[in-house]
């Protein structure tokens, strides 16, 4: 059978148009063409490279991504958009742009500069939905007053509240499943996120009201504590600080009972269940058949708000009703 001679392509011609792209027929056998799959610019690097551009190199790019993202993934992305354009963007220590990273951050400069604006202006000129997370005594006995204030200003405000503990709403942080959290902070705020401590409250143990111990220094005391200690879960900052002041004291006293919250702690010290390790918080007594015991020279849990990327309107009208709550409560 004879093959029509215009249908037939050309040895060497490619199907499917670009470059290096698709099938080459040769002799009219199929034959895979090496492909480049990347026929246009990767806006995600463009956003990265905009604030490197912005604020002056990649670590600072990295402190106000409004998102979570680590050192090492900003600087592959920015050099696979450098390979892909050709052309060196930056001159990394000191930093500078070179004269094509000068024209590409003026092209894109007015497009990421205004996105935050025309998404507050397609909400009606204002943001409508914000996500706050922190741990139930927070979202029972706190978040309710900053509500009331926050809605003043923003009345069509909605809201998605996510309970947690401190490591759970920081790693939802980091992944953008919560924008703005209540929560204890560590000296040193996470690389990529923005922090501001509202007070520091004293650790402190509870008893029951029955029990035999008048002060903290009483345990210390003892050759072995057989009382069970209730606390949160052992990776929390609170009962790290607390083992870290124990062992310097040289005395050994281990959960036996890990809580989710407080609250749990607490009601269990009223039950006769053992020791809680807690936090003194202002205005709030004790259950009634619950003691305090102070603890003395132990290092105390800093309590504040952490966020990503720049202050907006929403995250400043949340901390100023913050401040305000920590003068309310003493």
């Amino acid at each position: 059978m004879c093959e029509n001679a215009r249908s037939r392509p050309r040895a060497g011609r490619r199907a499917g148009g670009r470059g290096n792209e698709g099938l080459l027929l040769d002799d009219g056998l199929l034959k895979v063409a090496a492909p480049n799959w990347t026929w246009h610019v990767n806006i995600h690097h463009l956003e990265l490279f905009y604030y490197i551009a912005k604020h002056g190199g990649i670590m600072p790019a990295v402190r106000n991504i409004p998102y979570g993202i680590q050192q090492p993934a900003v600087s592959a992305q920015v050099a696979q958009l450098e390979e892909f354009l050709g052309v060196t963007l930056f001159q990394r220590r000191p930093f500078s742009l070179t004269p094509p990273g000068e024209k590409l951050y003026a092209f894109i400069k007015p497009f990421f500069a205004n996105l935050d604006q025309v998404a507050t202006d397609l909400q009606g000129g204002e943001t409508r939905f914000f996500r706050v997370g922190a741990s139930t005594i927070v979202l029972r006995d706190h978040l309710p007053q900053l509500l009331t204030g926050v809605r003043k200003r923003f009345p069509s405000l909605k809201l998605l509240l996510r309970e947690g503990f401190p490591g759970q709403l920081e790693t939802a942080l980091l992944n953008d499943e919560v924008d703005l959290v209540f929560t204890t902070i560590d000296h040193k705020a996470p690389t990529g996120l923005r922090s501001l401590v509202l007070l520091e409250l004293p650790l402190v143990l509870l008893v029951e009201k029955g029990s035999r111990f008048t002060a903290a220094e009483e345990l210390w005391a003892l050759d072995k504590i057989d009382e069970p200690l209730i606390c949160l879960p052992a990776h929390e900052t609170m009962v790290k600080n607390f083992q870290d002041k124990l062992e310097k004291l040289g005395v050994e006293w281990y959960p036996s009972l890990e809580a989710s919250s407080a609250d749990l702690i607490e009601g269990y010290v009223a039950s006769g269940l053992g020791i809680g390790l807690s936090v003194c918080m202002p205005g709030m007594p004790p259950e009634r058949n619950v003691r305090v015991l102070p603890l003395h020279d132990f290092p105390g849990m800093r309590i504040g708000a952490l966020w990503q990327g720049r202050n907006t309107p929403l995250v400043d009208a949340f901390l100023d009703m913050a401040r305000q709550r920590v003068k309310e409560i003493g």
